[in-house]
């Protein structure tokens, strides 16, 4: 039964798994990345954003998206260093701490502002909080994009931030990881939404849009990709068998399945908020730009939805909800969820 927990919670879909068991089938090949299928996967991601690989660009993988943040921040930061984040960011809430570990003790500071979304205002205080050998130096502003509350940066918004993190010499990192549904929804080229709107190295996610493993990291400064393949070694993220996972890359970026399959989540996400907005004691929390619809339910509805079999997050307790779309999410899974819903909110209360 297909659920609302989470976008990993879907299977590969059908043009990554057949280009995954058509790398299995082709016999002996070399590891560590020293194959066909990882060389073009890596042209294909820079193609993709109008990149030469290893001239204006380099990519890796690593095997989820922690380590694609982690050791990305961790390859620009000294152990003195702090990244400017959300408090809302998937580097800040769950990452077990990721960045300073591997990073040696580089830190995160943050600030809440609304719909996960950081303002100018905010990134410059942050920047100029501390002065002095007593303090953090901050040297990364980390944005993510879509964020974890479903929003996503307008193109000027995002060249906004990075405008004011050159001011103030700090690089700039993305956490894509919902990249594709930022994409789809912004209707815009990936070049666009990353080095053009000044991004310096990103996490490009195919996990939570049909792959099974082996997040990409991608570097426009060239500068930090030197000896980064080093730190990922180090760190235990090269995939020995590396075409087994690159490989679906490619089934993946062929004929624009990235983009199609985000589209379909972010469609599936609208639609579902459209048929729960106006429920009695339903209220959207953030406007759905992305794959996933945040609500704020009545408790025994929660109660009541899971007694049905439906599976949901309960993201910021005890009312907001977390629904997340993936790109294999039925409408007809939507409409029943929200039947159900919609049952369970018009009886009266106990």
């Amino acid at each position: 039964m297909q659920q609302f927990l989470s976008d990993n919670n879907a299977g590969m879909c059908p043009e990554a798994l057949a280009a995954f068991v058509e790398a299995n089938a082709a016999g002996h090949a070399m590891g560590y990345g020293g194959d066909r299928w990882t060389s073009a996967a890596k042209h294909a991601i820079a193609r993709l954003f109008e990149r030469m690989l290893d001239v204006d660009c380099a990519v890796f993988f690593a095997f989820n998206g922690t380590a694609a943040n982690a050791l990305a921040l961790a390859h620009i930061m000294r152990p003195w260093h702090a990244a400017i984040a959300h408090a809302f960011s998937h580097v800040e809430m769950d990452e077990a701490g990721a960045v300073s570990f591997f990073s040696g003790g580089a830190t995160l500071m943050t600030a809440d502002t609304a719909d996960a979304k950081l303002t100018p205002e905010a990134v410059a205080r942050m920047a100029m909080k501390f002065e002095g050998l007593h303090h953090v130096k901050p040297a990364v502003l980390a944005l993510t994009q879509s964020t974890e509350l479903g929003t996503v940066y307008a193109l000027d918004e995002m060249r906004a931030l990075t405008s004011l993190a050159r001011t103030h010499g700090l690089k700039v990192h993305l956490d894509g990881a919902r990249f594709a549904n930022a994409v789809a929804h912004l209707g815009c080229s990936p070049a666009d939404a990353s080095w053009r709107a000044g991004v310096d190295v990103m996490t490009f996610g195919g996990v939570k849009n049909g792959l099974a493993i082996g997040e990409a990291i991608v570097v426009f400064d060239m500068a930090i990709a030197h000896e980064l393949d080093r730190r990922i070694k180090q760190a235990g993220h090269l995939n020995s068998k590396m075409r087994l996972a690159s490989a679906a890359w490619l089934g993946l970026l062929e004929g624009d399945v990235w983009l199609r399959n985000a589209r379909h989540a972010n469609a599936m996400a609208e639609r579902l908020a459209g048929r729960i907005a106006h429920l009695p004691g339903v209220r959207l929390t953030h406007t759905v730009q992305a794959n996933g619809v945040f609500a704020e339910i009545p408790a025994p509805v929660q109660a009541g939805l899971r007694d049905k079999g439906w599976a949901f997050y309960t993201f910021v307790p005890p009312l907001g909800c977390r629904l997340m779309c993936a790109w294999d999410t039925a409408p007809e899974t939507v409409d029943r969820f929200a039947a159900d819903l919609a049952m369970l909110s018009a009886r009266p209360p106990a």
